[in-house]
């Protein structure tokens, strides 16, 4: 069985409120990119833990149903996904609520039934969704 090992790195100086960090991932994706508080709960310059999450989501979910699709006979001219998080405070922390996935798709030959049973199978089963413990929707639109 393959196993698969990705990283990440997180810097962080100061306080929780006036710090600053930086993120890193070894392809340099992530160069020293910035993250603070106002990043996270602000509209500051920068990234974010939840925004890298939603982000993950999005594209775990579009290659997981590419390989749905594609292996039902019908590969995608083209998915376009965005992955909307929500955060809620909770008792005195704050916790990911809900991701609501939004998918505009483009794939020839297809019914609209088979089309929506591969979307869920892939909302369900892949890795980013597995590991979430939140309320995730799907609202797919199958165009043309």
């Amino acid at each position: 069985m393959a196993t698969i090992r990705r990283e990440a790195s997180a810097k962080w100086q100061g306080a929780g409120k006036d710090g600053q960090g930086t993120l890193t991932t070894p392809s340099g994706t992530l160069r020293e990119t910035p993250y603070s508080f106002h990043t996270r709960f602000e509209d500051g310059q920068g990234t974010n833990p939840e925004e890298l999450i939603a982000a993950a989501h999005a594209g775990c979910f579009s290659m997981a149903l590419a390989f749905q699709l594609s292996g039902a006979g019908h590969p995608p001219q083209e998915l376009a996904t965005t992955a909307r998080l929500t955060m809620q405070q909770e008792g005195g922390g704050w916790r990911i609520a809900t991701i609501a996935l939004q998918l505009r798709a483009k794939v020839p030959g297809i019914d609209k039934a088979k089309f929506d049973e591969l979307a869920a199978a892939a909302k369900a089963n892949c890795p980013v969704s597995k590991v979430l413990n939140a309320e995730i929707t799907l609202d797919a639109t199958l165009e043309g």
